[in-house]
């Protein structure tokens, strides 16, 4: 019996399928890094080292997310691995971003579990209707905090000032 529930976990495991919707951080960084390739010149875009190399430039300046991913490729001083080589040759030969992500899934399917934090719209969002972590992040976001703030109208009305300050006039 528990030969069989180990065999039918693997088998979900292996089993598990690569969707490039859910791999948002990887698609989105190379698609943009596949941009700054092509503005290079072709002797760069064609050589794995170079691209390791133009790879390497781009990930010291990135967003938090974006940086994660870095991390996990290797593409940072601090990472563990190294598996630039499953982005930069691939590249070389102008494969597709999504099919690059799939082959990366397949080696470390954390990477499609970054996701970008959504953003939110303070002009357009019913703040009444928010949940007390979303407000905490708009209040974090806009470098202020609600301490003592007990009841969820506490942070409302907070959320609702920072609203006016950036050009909301119903609330």
């Amino acid at each position: 019996m528990q030969s069989f529930v180990i065999l039918t976990l693997l088998l979900a495991i292996v089993t598990a399928k690569y969707d490039p919707s859910k791999c948002e951080v990887c698609v989105t960084f190379l698609g943009k890094f596949r941009e700054t390739l092509d503005a290079l010149d072709s002797s760069i875009q064609s050589d794995p080292a170079k691209i390791d190399t133009e790879l390497r430039k781009a990930c010291k300046t990135t967003q938090p997310k974006d940086e994660r991913f870095c991390w996990y490729i290797g593409a940072t001083e601090t990472s563990a691995t190294g598996m630039t080589q499953t982005v930069t040759k691939p590249m070389s030969f102008r494969k597709p971003v999504d099919k690059i992500c799939g082959d990366l899934y397949k080696k470390d399917s954390q990477i499609c579990d970054l996701k970008y934090e959504k953003q939110i719209d303070l002009k357009t969002v019913n703040i009444k209707k928010m949940k007390v972590k979303e407000l905490r992040k708009v209040l974090e976001q806009n470098g202020q905090e609600c301490r003592g703030c007990t009841e969820k109208s506490e942070f409302v009305k907070k959320v609702e000032a920072i609203a006016r300050e950036q050009g909301r006039t119903e609330l």
